[in-house]
């Protein structure tokens, strides 16, 4: 049991990175991305083909990872920034796709829906100690991003991004290209996920393209609304809070034993769809957002 809470707080762990940099882009800039798993994709396959058949250490990849998710971010903003946010959205969701298809199939490169086996581990070892030890590395860069975080808030670039989230057409009337402090943010999130899917990699050993789906990028966006939007304690919370909805309710099989394992997985979204629809009524601006408003 004590293996199994481990792991799950490491998994956690790497989701408040997911977490962080999509309130970076959506809780203080107000960019709606729907595609962030396309960059945790990007950062984990980088860390995860460097690792193994490029032989390099794990170090090198997990930045490589990192890299390459900020460096993909970049034509994703010039082509869709200029877009209304509907459309932002429905741009960034295609991009996540469209990653997911092409590791499927460029299997010369990723072994297509095979996926990537042998990756090695963080740290090698059986039992809680290397477990810990994960924990304690994943721990130390979710401590940095929320560090770098907070630099960024209270910086004059922090609030330029939260003056373009409040009232865009103001900031271009002071003379601001608000496209161009769009691109940043895009790219520092997406930095976040490549990092992420980095983590993600080495912790599991393994990875194919059916463990990208969009249903990840939609996680976090539970997370992050149902924590509060635009507030890194929410951020925290709400992760913490939807992996305990997630894990804890495999257990419901055990209190159910006549449902099928495919109609509990069915069970399982259904209950934490019906907890974000309780948030959205009841507590719109997340467990620690203002309790003195509703919108």
């Amino acid at each position: 049991m004590e293996a199994y809470l481990i792991a799950i707080l490491i998994v956690t762990a790497i989701y408040v990175l997911l977490s962080l940099g999509l309130t970076l882009q959506y809780g203080l800039t107000g960019l709606i991305n729907f595609g962030h798993v396309g960059f945790f994709c990007i950062g984990a396959y980088a860390a995860a083909i460097l690792s193994t058949a490029g032989g390099m250490p794990i170090g090198v990849g997990l930045l490589a990872g990192m890299v390459l998710a900020g460096l993909a971010a970049i034509p994703i903003g010039l082509v869709a920034l200029r877009l209304r946010d509907d459309y932002f959205a429905i741009v960034t969701l295609g991009f996540s796709e469209t990653v997911r298809l092409v590791v499927t199939s460029e299997g010369w490169l990723t072994k297509g829906v095979q996926g990537i086996p042998g990756i090695p581990k963080l740290i090698d070892g059986v039992g809680t100690g290397p477990a810990l030890t994960i924990l304690a590395l994943v721990g130390l860069a979710n401590l940095l991003a929320v560090m770098a975080f907070l630099r960024i808030v209270k910086s004059p670039f922090g609030r330029m991004i939260e003056a373009i989230r409040d009232n865009e057409d103001a900031v271009k009337a002071l003379g601001k290209d608000p496209a161009r402090f769009k691109i940043q943010v895009l790219v520092l999130g997406a930095v976040l996920a490549g990092l992420a899917g980095g983590f993600y990699a080495h912790y599991i050993g393994y990875v194919s393209p059916d463990q990208f789906l969009p249903i990840v990028t939609f996680y976090v966006w539970m997370a992050i609304i149902m924590g509060g939007v635009g507030r890194i304690s929410g951020t925290l919370l709400g992760t913490l809070l939807l992996m305990g909805f997630l894990e804890g309710s495999r257990f419901l099989r055990d209190l159910l034993p006549f449902i099928s394992a495919v109609e509990m997985a069915s069970i399982r979204i259904g209950v934490v769809g019906l907890a974000l629809i309780l948030f959205t009524l009841y507590r719109p601006q997340g467990l620690m957002g203002d309790y003195t408003r509703r919108k």
